[in-house]
């Protein structure tokens, strides 16, 4: 059943009556949401789903309690992390065997942008002058730039950044870019985590591919949420990395996963060598041997717990798949994003708040983010109003010159409603007119914004 379209001016009749047709609402109540909250931050933290806590406790009590060391046979615990990355696989596109659950999301692209750099002569074939520059937008999550970096200085790469894509034409300056003779890798967010917008994979892989470039996507903002086809059959990806705690409601600090296409998988190890990526771990060899497959991704003893609460959430998602999977969860994240654009843009625009998210549908991910201008009220002050009463969304300050304050709102279709937009943008609306009047700026910003 596809989702209507939202009214071009929402009212809450239109949004009530959206959330009636939806097909999608049954799921929400998979998840524990304090009553009388709109939680719009799940592209930062998923909400908590209710099968997670028995869970959890069975793995505790039982597992660990009762069967103690037995469970990594008893319980399956030594295969816990290949059988979550199985169930998130098909969310992006991947086959069963290929994608795993393991450490965080910044030390998987570690791994994988560390093969990207051994395979990139491969990739560009005999003859080709020497790629050593590693492609990024200016504006790709810190991490992941820090991450690059590193590797750079260490083994003698460079970082070529383009500006940001923010979705208002085709992405000229990186297909122009990776034409370049030097450019080995492509590194991208597949969302970015400012403004929204999304990247075209299949254009980008296509053209990578064409002009001998490896293409690495963080997927951290996108799994769970918008539909992601890393084997595209005209146009594959080569490495992939992604979150746990985001749009898969893992939790706060769930592993991560890792994918890398089967044509090179072993074709080179990652540097990470723990025990558990090796052949056979049990027969203790002094010198390693790389298991075959993405196994050889993996690195030391999974966090079983993590795991658990990891797979309910991922069981969350899955639970679409009668529905109409990730394509139904994409036409409902669109139709809410569209919703609440529509039901704020006057009182953001009054207010010299711009849309930094693209308004075509194929360029924008699962979220809105409001851009503060130079006369707009102070954007921090504004979001602690707005969580005080009730509405959780997150700032995101300007990292630079040029670069205005965010105010983020994020939607998970699995348990946002038409009516939490509604409602959302009716009092940003509120919070707008009234720090407009009183001026003034939130004292304190703690560690966590």
């Amino acid at each position: 059943m596809a989702m209507p379209q939202p009214d071009p001016e929402p009212t809450l009749p239109s949004c009530r009556a959206l959330d009636a047709a939806d097909p999608l609402a049954p799921l929400r109540a998979q998840f524990e949401l304090p009553p009388g909250l709109i939680y719009l931050d799940g592209n930062s933290l998923g909400a908590l789903p209710k099968a997670a806590a028995p869970q959890v406790q069975h793995a505790l009590q039982q597992e660990w309690g009762r069967g103690l060391i037995r469970s990594w046979n008893d319980a399956g615990w030594i295969h816990r992390a290949q059988a979550v990355g199985d169930a998130i696989a098909p969310l992006v596109g991947a086959g069963p065997g290929e994608l795993t659950v393991a450490d965080s999301t910044s030390i998987n692209l570690h791994k994988v942008l560390w093969a990207a750099m051994a395979l990139a002569p491969q990739r560009a074939g005999a003859g080709s002058p020497r790629r050593r520059v590693l492609l990024t937008e200016r504006d790709n999550f810190p991490t992941d730039r820090y991450i690059a970096q590193g590797l750079c200085d260490l083994l003698g790469w460079t970082i070529r950044e383009v500006e940001p894509w923010g979705g208002q034409g085709a992405e000229g300056e990186l297909l122009a870019a990776l034409t370049e003779p030097d450019v080995g890798i492509l590194m991208l967010t597949h969302v970015n985590y400012r403004s929204g917008a999304l990247h075209d994979m299949a254009a980008l892989n296509r053209t990578a591919r064409a002009a001998g470039v490896l293409t690495v996507w963080d997927l951290a903002h996108s799994a769970g949420a918008v539909p992601v086809n890393l084997k595209q059959a005209d146009a594959p990806a080569d490495f992939a990395v992604g979150c746990g705690y985001k749009y898969l409601n893992g939790g706060p600090g769930a592993p991560a996963f890792v994918w890398v296409h089967p044509a090179h998988v072993d074709a080179v190890e990652q540097p990470l060598r723990g025990w558990l990526g090796h052949a056979a771990p049990f027969a203790f060899d002094a010198t390693y041997r790389p298991a075959s497959g993405i196994a050889r991704y993996t690195c030391g003893t999974p966090p079983i717990l993590s795991l658990t609460a990891l797979h309910a959430g991922v069981q969350t998602l899955r639970a679409a798949d009668a529905a109409g999977g990730m394509a139904a969860l994409r036409a409902k994240s669109l139709s809410l994003t569209r919703t609440f654009i529509d039901a704020s843009r006057g009182a953001a625009q009054a207010h010299d708040l711009h849309l930094t998210t693209p308004e075509n549908d194929a360029q924008r991910g699962s979220q809105v983010s409001w851009g503060c201008g130079p006369t707009a009220p102070d954007g921090y002050a504004v979001m602690c109003a707005l969580v005080s009463r009730g509405v959780v969304g997150d700032f995101r300050a300007g990292p630079g010159p040029g670069q205005p304050d965010i105010l983020r709102f994020g939607f998970a279709p699995l348990y946002n409603t038409h009516e939490e937009a509604w409602r959302a943008a009716q009092a940003l609306a509120e919070e707008l007119a009234r720090a407009a009047r009183h001026g003034g700026a939130a004292a304190v910003r703690p560690a966590v914004t």
